[in-house]
């Protein structure tokens, strides 16, 4: 590797690195903001219980606390990430590319506040209401606010991530790194990772892990369809191009 390749390297390194602290200034900001207001979210979020959550150390408050501002700064920082890494990818995209990439991040954002709430105002309370089904009052139920937490972040958290799919899976294709040949090929292997990964953030039971494991699938499915159209698009404005310089 030459010199030049070598300075090269280290400008995207340090260009790189300059964004990640961008990205983490504004996470910082944004969970302090969140703990300003954390007790009133708290408090929005047990309002409709229909039992009490309890304690069992000092600290447990302070990590459910640390918890819900966490993912709320993650919320808020999505559009601010996504921007910083248009810009450190910006350099390498065309004109077209930058507009199409630019137009993303709302998108990801909005999908990301979709997942969160599909999980919790949907899937949260039908999996809650099951598993407390199963003790049949034959127990005193007893929930801890960590563990409450815990499982209630479970249950969002990752469908903010995973809704998010559909719109990386465009943006992919619209950049020419993937195609819709290519994710009907691998759809086998994706649906056993999709199945494993709904195994994994589920409790330990099969009705869980199949309320979880369609939507999944369905988002696949609906990632295939929406790179079709980006795919087509694609052909579509590049045949026209050709057409134009004959």
């Amino acid at each position: 590797m030459s010199e030049k390749q070598n300075m090269s390297a280290i400008q995207h390194l340090e260009e790189l690195r300059r964004r990640i602290i961008i990205i983490l200034a504004f996470f910082t900001v944004f969970l302090l903001i969140a703990f300003l207001y954390v007790q009133d979210i708290y408090r929005f979020l047990v309002n409709d219980l229909p039992f009490k959550l309890a304690l069992l150390g000092p600290t447990d408050i302070l990590f459910v606390y640390l918890m819900i501002a966490t993912v709320i700064a993650i919320a808020a920082t999505l559009p601010f990430a996504s921007y910083q890494l248009w810009l450190f990818v910006k350099p390498a995209l065309t004109k077209r590319e930058r507009r199409t990439a630019l137009a993303y991040i709302p998108a990801l954002f909005l999908l990301f506040l979709g997942g969160i709430s599909f999980g919790y105002f949907i899937l949260f309370p039908m999996v809650l209401k099951f598993l407390m089904s199963l003790s049949d009052e034959m127990f005193a139920t007893l929930f801890t606010t960590e563990k409450y937490f815990r499982f209630l972040l479970h249950m969002t958290l990752p469908f903010g991530l995973l809704f998010e799919l559909p719109a990386v899976v465009m943006f992919l294709t619209s950049l020419g790194f993937i195609n819709p040949h290519r994710l009907q090929k691998v759809r086998k292997y994706a649906y056993f990772l999709l199945i494993i990964i709904s195994i994994l953030i589920t409790p330990p039971d099969f009705l869980s892990d199949v309320l979880v494991t369609i939507p999944l699938l369905l988002l696949y499915e609906a990632s295939i369809t929406l790179s079709k159209i980006v795919y087509r698009k694609k052909l579509r404005m590049k045949g026209n191009t050709s057409h134009s310089f004959k």
